[in-house]
Order: structure tokens, then C-alpha cells, then sequence
């Protein structure tokens, strides 16, 4: 009896982790590649429960896919923002793991090089 209460508690979980993943599809880019699809949508997932939006409105979840896009933006395409809002949403990655990222060099530092 207990393992097939244990089975249904799993079988629970795995169906709200894809409810959760279907969801967060709606929201991939066309221009994503898979490992860049796969970076966001973890890191959508991990923070839906706390920007899920209010039932009068407020805009949360656009809040969240926002900052998820910064993230990506940064991360795969070596765009530059604001410190604080760079700041928030590393702590926001923290431990998602994405191997093979490209190196990018900013302008800062091709000017230093130029300058020596």
C-alpha cells in the first residue's frame, strides 16, 4: 500500500513539472537555439511560483520573463546593463549550469588593450 502512495505522489510531481514546462514553452523565442531555450526555461521555472501574476493584474510573470531575457541577453549574446539589474538577476541564476558559453570582450577592455 505504501509504494503505491509513494508511486502516485510521484507520478504527481512528474506531472506538474511538465504542466510547468508546457507552460513556460509559450514563452520561447523562435530565434532560441535548445541550449539557450533550455538555460531560460530553467531559469523561468525555478522563479514562477513567486512572479506568478496576482488575480487583479500586476504583470509578474512579464516581470520574470523580462529579467529571464536579460539573463539570456547577457549570458549568450554578451549584452551589458545596469550593475544592480545585472546583479539581481545573476543571484537569480545562481546555479544554473550552461556549458560552452561564448567569450565575449568588452569595450572597455578592447580600449585598454588599444590604449597599451
Amino acid at each position: 500500500m505504501v509504494g503505491g502512495e509513494a508511486a502516485a505522489a510521484v507520478e504527481k510531481l512528474v506531472s506538474g513539472v511538465r504542466q510547468a514546462a508546457d507552460f513556460a514553452e509559450q514563452f520561447r523565442s523562435y530565434s532560441e537555439s535548445e541550449k539557450q531555450w533550455k538555460a531560460r526555461m530553467e531559469f523561468i521555472l525555478r522563479h514562477l511560483p513567486d512572479y506568478r501574476d496576482p488575480p487583479d493584474g500586476g504583470g509578474r510573470l512579464d516581470q520574470l520573463l523580462s529579467l529571464s531575457m536579460v539573463w539570456a541577453n547577457h549570458l549568450f549574446l554578451g549584452c551589458s546593463y545596469n550593475k544592480d539589474l545585472l546583479d539581481k538577476v545573476m543571484e537569480m541564476a545562481d546555479g544554473i549550469e550552461v556549458e560552452d558559453l561564448p567569450q565575449f570582450t568588452t569595450r572597455s577592455e578592447l580600449m585598454k588593450k588599444h590604449q597599451s
